[in-house]
């Protein structure tokens, strides 16, 4: 059975027997959001929550942008939450704080590069993580070729997109990325990953 075969059969199953149309599938019903009112307790502990969010190991990555609108120097900032999204059309996305200062240079450039770190590049994790210093001193980087963000020297691989798509969720926004280009660099050791506020490397 080809893809198209196992996709009809997919919504053969999920139909309704009483679907009124024939190959309709009816949209489940939203789920009903609302925020926790200031006089109402949380319903997760925030300590907790990252407490046991920090036992899922990520990739540690950096997402850069060209200098946009006057500015004198290239954006950038270390990110966890990053993720492939979609093979077709290929897609990726990223989490950034709503607060974050390097995020509206991103969104004014309107491309990005996710650099994703070797395991020995967690120095370099470290200063882009620090706000308002010149996180590019010293840092070795080429053009990435669509959007000219840094593509920094090291990196286990790159991902050269166009913003696709911004959606709100909760205190961060979810930043979707067509993807342009990509490829794989030289990273000796692995890629670089975080667990429980350390970073860590694949066994050999």
């Amino acid at each position: 059975m080809g893809h198209a075969g196992m996709a009809a059969a997919a919504v053969r199953y999920l139909r309704p027997a009483e679907s009124p149309a024939a190959g309709t599938v009816e949209a489940l019903p939203r789920p009903e959001l609302r925020c926790v009112r200031a006089d109402e307790r949380a319903p997760v502990d925030q300590g907790e929550f990252r407490r046991v969010l920090g036992g899922f190991a990520t990739g540690v990555t950096v997402v850069t942008a060209p200098a946009a609108d006057g500015a004198h120097s290239p954006a950038g900032f270390a990110c966890q939450s990053f993720c492939s999204l979609s093979l077709a059309p290929p897609l990726v996305a990223f989490m950034v704080g709503r607060t974050s200062a390097t995020w509206p240079r991103i969104a004014r450039a309107g491309a990005f590069c996710v650099n994703v770190l070797g395991a020995g590049q967690g120095e370099l994790c470290r200063a882009f993580a620090v706000s308002g210093a010149d996180k590019f001193a010293g840092v070795e980087y080429d053009a990435a070729p669509v959007s000219g963000s840094p593509r920094l020297t090291g990196a286990a691989a790159w991902v050269d997109c166009t913003i696709h798509a911004v959606h709100t969720g909760g205190d961060h926004l979810i930043v979707v990325g067509r993807v342009d280009a990509l490829g794989t660099g030289e990273a000796p050791g692995g890629p670089l990953l975080f667990h429980r506020g350390r970073f860590a490397r694949l066994a050999p």
